[in-house]
């Protein structure tokens, strides 16, 4: 096995974890096979090497794709730019019709349209910014798994545990925000630190974060330094679709394991999905498979990324690997 690749161990935590990313490790380790000590140990490494981290982030506001195309003179500026911007959950450099993909969340449309047509407008070097607004989200990479464990591995793990009868259903403004900080920054924060951190009871936390999960207000996902994974060829699809053919996609793609994200948009293409593959001669066949599934779609644009430098709000260096903690805002927050 090369040294650059995950161990079996390794990949059958971190399926584990894909499941429930919150679960302690003494409830991971029976589907796993290893002690609950070593999985910490495991963990900690992988966190503490950028190998792999987790995130929880909000479902509210408004998503979209933007399409950036700059002078190659500005390029690495604007790269940067947008890379400190906390508005900017995700950035790609790719190939194609376009320079850089960035996956951005605004509280509203309204503020949406101010981020796309004023403060990218005056960033120099920018020539052009297509948005791809979210309609809904089919697939994000909380739902793509490595496969690491049985399908019976995989039934050990219990889902979330529900709000405690007892729970608040209301979540306050000001405790959820907090929340949606703290979870942005690290996934897997103890409930402990962020009482430290925030001020807040740790039941109430305990309890706000067990009513946004059953709620589907807050989101967990590991993300992976994707050159570690045995799934290198990271490439992102534009799809014309009929309407009819968006609604069986709901089902089909679900059953596709290569796809990281699938949404539908209100734009020219209104499917737009991002693949993980294992080749470049995968592309084609992955291209033919997907217009065998949903039949009368189109690929009208594809991209490959040639370089993530922001994953989930953290840098992200060459070797796909996290630079550090998330910052300090969240897209979902500002």
């Amino acid at each position: 096995m090369s040294e650059d690749q995950l161990d079996d161990a390794d990949l059958r935590l971190l399926h584990a974890l894909q499941i429930d990313p919150r679960a302690t490790w003494s409830d991971l380790a029976p589907a796993v096979g290893l002690d609950a000590g070593t999985l910490a140990r495991r963990w900690a490494r992988l966190s503490d090497e950028g190998i792999a981290w987790v995130t929880g982030h909000a479902t509210r506001g408004q998503g979209a794709l933007l399409e950036v195309e700059c002078d190659l003179a500005h390029l690495d500026e604007v790269a940067a730019a947008l890379q400190s911007d906390a508005q900017v959950a995700v950035l790609d450099h790719t190939s194609g019709s376009r320079d850089l993909l960035a996956l951005v969340q605004a509280p509203d449309l309204g503020a949406l349209s101010d981020y796309a047509v004023r403060r990218l407008a005056r960033l120099p070097g920018i020539r052009s910014v297509r948005t791809h607004l979210t309609n809904e989200l089919l697939i994000d990479a909380s739902s793509w798994r490595l496969r690491a464990l049985s399908p019976e591995e995989a039934a050990r793990i219990r889902p979330p545990r529900p709000p405690r009868p007892r729970a608040a259903r209301h979540v306050p403004d000001d405790l959820r925000d907090a929340l949606e900080r703290e979870l942005w920054r690290d996934g897997r924060m103890p409930v402990a630190m962020i009482a430290e951190r925030t001020g807040f009871a740790p039941q109430r936390i305990a309890d706000a974060i067990a009513t946004l999960r059953r709620r589907g207000d807050l989101r967990f996902r590991v993300d992976l330094a994707r050159g570690r994974t045995g799934w290198p060829i990271y490439t992102w699809y534009f799809v014309e679709a009929p309407a009819r053919v968006i609604e069986a996609a709901r089902t089909a793609i679900t059953n596709v394991p290569e796809v990281r994200l699938a949404m539908t948009s209100a734009s020219r293409y209104n499917l737009i999905m991002a693949v993980w593959l294992r080749t470049l001669a995968d592309v084609n066949r992955f291209e033919m498979a997907l217009e065998t599934a949903l039949p009368g779609s189109r690929i009208a644009d594809r991209a490959v990324v040639l370089r993530i430098t922001k994953q989930m709000g953290r840098a992200v260096g060459s070797d796909t690997r996290a630079l550090g903690s998330a910052g300090d805002g969240s897209p979902f927050t500002d």
